[in-house]
């Protein structure tokens, strides 16, 4: 693999952009880079809806009093960005979402029969980070996040885990990644926990059921658990081999005694759910540096943000009518035609890493072809029918080969 720092490839294929306007640590989001971010969150909403969840909209702030009672102000505040006042209250830009989706939760009361209730969201968190520890898209200050709450009964939560351990697995095969290993984060001595002895052990034990249950082995990390429980972390390494967290997954039964969550068990009891907190794709920003460095740039069809670009030879509108052929079929087509030579135009292309390069002249229209140049530098005569349903099918496929 062509090892290269996202960085570099962000700059060179039109990714992202920073600008001091902007702010250290707030990327800009750049048309190409966009469209492979809306790509990822498609992907993801549509197997999260798969797997049962529902999706919420929650707003990027909350009260200061929000963060005391779910105990991160307490571990994290110097993180947090300052509460600005508001009316009388202090508002602060959230550091996390997942106490918003307590609040969901807690919005009414709840039975057992709605349990397990499986929320999830796309959108944006905040953390102070500073200056020096910020680089690229890996840490930054705005943080769009995939994000997973599961609130389920504790004889649930084992499997529900599990659910979203195999939803990381499906789409680390989609996404062609290779975890470096698994770990079981877990407390450590010299350091103060909310929550009993008894509710910790056992919510290591239902994450070792979880992995057992999705068949994957793990090692035990003392002192890196989250303030509220244990977790599983998917580790994977950078183009500098530093390691990383990509994907989470979290067993907690401290924030819903915090929060005085509940629902109305069989026997007419009032009991406390657990939630699991599980992030699949790990925030956008992070997840797109990983995957322009583990593919060197050149992204899935599916991923390109460019999936075809027709060059036309000479000044025949049959190049507008292939794109719009291609259009049509929703597949995200640029038509290049700049008063450039041929040559020039392919080579651009190429330096986009764009997957598929159709080539049309008069001979092409004659035939109601393309001349097709594969990114990995094969090429093939198609009809253009054939050629728009091979790579629709390629792309609707999600998969990692070009092959038409």
């Amino acid at each position: 693999m062509d090892v290269q720092d996202h960085r570099q490839l962000g700059r060179d294929l039109g990714i992202y952009a920073t600008d001091e306007l902007a702010g250290a640590g707030f990327p800009l989001w750049l048309p190409d880079g966009a469209a492979m971010v809306s790509e990822l969150e498609r992907y993801m909403i549509d197997a999260e809806r798969r797997a049962g969840y529902k999706h919420v909209r929650t707003p990027p702030v909350g009260k200061r009093e929000l963060y005391v009672r779910s105990g991160h102000w307490e571990h994290f505040s110097e993180d947090i960005f300052p509460p600005f006042p508001v009316g009388g209250d202090e508002l602060v830009l959230r550091p996390v979402l997942c106490p918003h989706h307590i609040l969901v939760y807690g919005s009414r009361g709840r039975s057992h029969r709605e349990l397990p209730l499986r929320l999830a969201e796309y959108d944006q968190m905040f953390r102070k980070e500073r200056s020096g520890s910020l680089g690229g898209l890996l840490r930054v200050r705005g943080i769009t996040l995939n994000d997973g709450h599961v609130f389920c009964t504790v004889s649930q939560a084992a499997e529900e885990a599990a659910l979203a351990l195999r939803m990381i697995q499906e789409a680390y095969a989609v996404l062609g990644i290779s975890p470096a290993y698994v770990q079981v984060a877990v407390r450590g001595p010299g350091k103060s926990y909310p929550g009993s002895d008894e509710g910790w052990e056992k919510a290591e034990a239902l994450l070792w059921e979880a992995l057992s249950l999705a068949g994957m082995d793990a090692k035990r990390v003392e002192g890196e658990a989250a303030f509220y429980g244990p977790k599983i972390d998917i580790q994977v390494y950078d183009a500098s081999g530093k390691e990383f967290s990509l994907s989470t997954v979290q067993i907690d039964l401290v924030l819903p005694e915090r929060f005085d969550l509940s629902y109305i068990a069989p026997d007419g009891s009032r009991q406390r759910p657990a939630i699991v907190h599980r992030s699949v794709l790990s925030s956008m920003e992070r997840m797109a540096a990983y995957l322009l460095e583990r593919h060197a740039g050149a992204m899935p069809p599916w991923l390109a943000p460019v999936q075809v670009v027709v060059v036309p030879v000479g000044s025949s509108p049959y190049g507008a009518s292939v794109e719009r052929s291609l259009f049509d079929a929703g597949l995200r087509v640029e038509l290049d035609d700049r008063d450039e030579s041929l040559g020039a135009r392919i080579r651009s292309a190429q330096l986009r890493k764009v997957p598929y390069l159709a080539v049309v002249g008069a001979r092409e229209e004659l035939n109601s072809s393309v001349a097709v140049r594969l990114r990995d530098g094969r090429k093939l005569d198609l009809g253009l029918d054939a050629f728009v349903s091979g790579v629709s099918a390629v792309v609707h496929a999600r998969s990692g080969a070009l092959d038409l």
